[in-house]
């Protein structure tokens, strides 16, 4: 019977090694194997435990509202078709020197609700709406209780974003719910201070600006064609409002709109699993910016939320304001325009396509 020269314990002449120097071999095999595995082990441990701090890192920079408990049981009823509902505020703050120097108002005390959103991604999650309500909207406040346990009563004609300020997150997605019949399903907010650093992990965010900006509050002069905006550029961009239309808030909304999707955009058109290293840069900050309702307050929630949203397109994502008019007591506030805002709400909450006529806002000139 023959054997092949690779034959364990022969030369390649085909005769016998010694039985020392087989054994010699047979260490110096088990030798390499054991360093190799060693080497192996303290890669997979190293690379594990990177992991790990990445991951609590991350997970540790998220901040949850626990929005059920505030609400409890007294909330519009969810229907089979309504899909999920996603409350977005922007808020910020306006603190310290950064902001005097882009005109934000300088030490100013407190957060302010700047923008919200209610994002209704129907069932099948293929596309999605977004309803925007002004900042300075008129709003009949619920009774509502404080995060220490404080009840403050209810309010006619209290301005929307007040709402935010004065008690709280919880009593924003309550008087959301009050007032559109919608039931919100989680609640994200935010800091756009925060986002600043968001902007500039992504590398800039390019914008087309349709109409020159002109903004001596906060500096801003852009004219019209594309930017491609850095984080201070960003943050001025969605806080100006003396520089775009007849200087009121609706104006502002229209760039806080283009320029969220144009950054949720940008970030999905990177390659984050070919770059870790901006993959973690990209997700540290925006945890950092972030507030959730409990249900998303971790990277393991918010990774399955955003997986389920997987065949979204932002740039193809519906946009509506409010259809709202100018206050007749008050013309620096506005108010819901009926049939349109009880019809768009409607469409809302049944999942329906939103009429045509519920798109257009008096206030903005439709």
């Amino acid at each position: 019977m023959s054997h092949d020269a690779t034959h364990p314990g022969r030369h390649a002449s085909g005769r016998a090694e010694p039985p020392n120097r087989e054994r010699k071999k047979d260490r110096r095999r088990h030798r390499g194997l054991r360093i190799t595995l060693g080497v192996l082990l303290v890669l997979l441990l190293t690379a594990g435990g990177t992991a790990y701090w990445m991951y609590s890192s991350l997970d540790g920079n998220i901040k949850g509202v626990d929005i059920d408990k505030a609400l409890g049981e007294d909330r519009p009823e969810k229907l089979p078709t309504a899909g999920q509902n996603l409350l977005v505020l922007g808020s910020d703050s306006r603190a310290g020197a950064e902001n005097k120097e882009l005109g934000g108002g300088g030490d100013v005390g407190g957060a302010r609700s700047d923008t919200a959103l209610v994002v209704h991604i129907p069932e099948g999650r293929t596309e999605a709406v977004a309803v925007s309500i002004p900042r300075d909207t008129l709003v009949t406040r619920p009774e509502c209780t404080k995060a220490d346990g404080t009840g403050v009563a209810s309010a006619e004609r209290t301005m929307f974003n007040s709402v935010y300020s004065m008690v709280g997150p919880a009593c924003v997605v309550k008087t959301v719910e009050r007032m559109s019949g919608v039931r919100i399903d989680h609640y994200m907010e935010i800091d756009f201070a925060g986002f600043k650093d968001l902007v500039d992990a992504v590398g800039g965010v390019t914008v087309e600006v349709e109409e020159p900006i002109h903004d001596r509050a906060s500096g801003l002069d852009l004219s019209a064609g594309p930017h491609e905006l850095d984080g201070a550029e960003a943050l001025a961009y969605v806080r100006t409002r003396h520089g775009v239309g007849d200087g009121s808030d609706l104006g502002r909304i229209g760039l806080q709109q283009q320029f969220l999707f144009a950054l949720l955009t940008e970030i999905k058109s990177q390659d984050l699993l070919g770059s870790p290293a901006t993959a973690y840069r990209i997700a540290g900050s925006a945890t950092k910016a972030l507030t959730t309702d409990e249900g998303l307050a971790s990277l393991a929630s918010l990774t399955e939320f955003a997986r389920s949203m997987n065949g979204l397109d932002p740039s193809t994502m519906e946009t509506v304001m409010l259809p709202v008019a100018y206050d007749e007591q008050d013309p620096n506030r506005v108010v819901a325009v009926e049939p349109q805002a009880g019809d768009l709400w409607k469409a809302i909450r049944t999942g329906a396509s939103i009429p045509e006529s519920a798109k257009k806002s008096p206030a903005s000139g439709g």
